[in-house]
């Protein structure tokens, strides 16, 4: 059995805030240490695990020591975020646990959720009337469970005033590290981000959906095949009709079938395949926008920067100032 144990992060002017985590057994390990570690490595935090009981026994295994239970909380906190994990619809039914997470909301200046930790907030009634988004296939129950909550499918994280809430796993470092920037400034979570090897700072508003990670879930050879040949052709023409004649399927059908098997229509999926090809481009080349609108396939500067819009929550401009600090290091 391997175990974690908590350490907090104390800035050298002893200008720290207080920043509390609410675990559970049957936690994602991840949803709680890849957060920690950002917060840490500032050095700007009071870290504090709170559970329910002693030791934390994480869904794929690690242990991790809470440092005190989470009903003995006392005080002002700065920020609590409640983490996620398989057990999260399990814990949110435990009223003790809903009772607490509550109370100690109620004395917070900032609460966030990481992944399906969203659930908990939503038992006690922390998101009631507010935009809230947790790990993509745990989204439809979370609007099914609390109709008082919108629940946002595509942003890696939501921001709703002084709640916030991310989605799945590793998109919780990406929240912290926004949260580092409303605290200590950009250059902090910049440094954050470089310590811990993270290349870029996502924006909330990015989508969850990768065309790459798309490409592993079709079950058809002619579709995974076609995956990659978009992958490798952005500036062709991917309409449908085309794509459909590509492997030999009416439109209607192909349609009905890519969505079957990817989860997505052939157009969100494109749009994504080529944000991704320009990204790459704006992250390793000094390319004009014009031609890297060109090479993905938008065919215009104005046509992509409104799919960034949608896709990435930032300019195309905007996206390539952001990578660019944490590269030049």
């Amino acid at each position: 059995m391997s175990v974690i144990a908590a350490r907090g992060g104390r800035g050298d002017n002893g200008a720290v805030q207080r920043l509390v985590f609410v675990a559970y057994p049957g936690i994602t390990a991840l949803d709680l240490v890849g957060p920690h570690e950002v917060f840490a490595v500032t050095g700007g935090y009071d870290i504090t695990i709170a559970a329910p009981t002693g030791p934390i026994v994480t869904g794929r295994g690690p242990t991790i020591m809470a440092d005190r239970s989470v009903r003995s909380l006392r005080g002002p906190i700065d920020t609590l975020i409640v983490v996620g994990g398989n057990s999260a619809m399990a814990a949110a039914r435990d009223a003790a646990l809903v009772r607490a997470v509550a109370r100690a909301a109620a004395r917070s200046r900032r609460v966030a959720s990481v992944c399906t930790g969203a659930f908990l907030l939503a038992a006690a009634g922390i998101l009631d009337g507010r935009r809230a988004t947790t790990h993509w296939q745990a989204c439809d129950l979370l609007a099914h469970r609390h109709p008082a909550v919108t629940v946002e499918k595509d942003p890696i994280f939501v921001r709703d005033g002084d709640v916030w809430t991310s989605a799945g796993v590793t998109a919780g470092m990406d929240l912290a590290l926004a949260l580092v920037t409303e605290d200590l400034g950009r250059e902090a979570a910049l440094r954050a981000a470089r310590q811990l090897v993270m290349f870029v700072q996502r924006p909330g508003g990015q989508s969850q959906f990768s065309a790459q990670l798309g490409l592993q879930s079709a079950e058809r050879d002619p579709i995974h095949e076609l995956q990659t040949w978009i992958a490798e052709h952005p500036d062709q023409d991917l309409s449908v009709e085309r794509l459909a004649g590509r492997v030999a399927m009416s439109p209607r059908h192909f349609a009905r079938v890519f969505r079957d098997d990817v989860g997505v229509t052939p157009a969100v999926y494109v749009e994504s395949a080529r944000v991704e090809v320009a990204q790459r481009l704006l992250e390793t080349t000094s390319l004009p926008v014009e031609d890297i609108a060109r090479a993905a396939g938008f065919g215009t500067a104005e046509t992509q920067r409104r799919a960034f819009a949608r896709r990435v929550g930032a300019s195309p401009r905007e996206y390539r100032d952001r990578f660019r600090p944490a590269r030049a290091s």
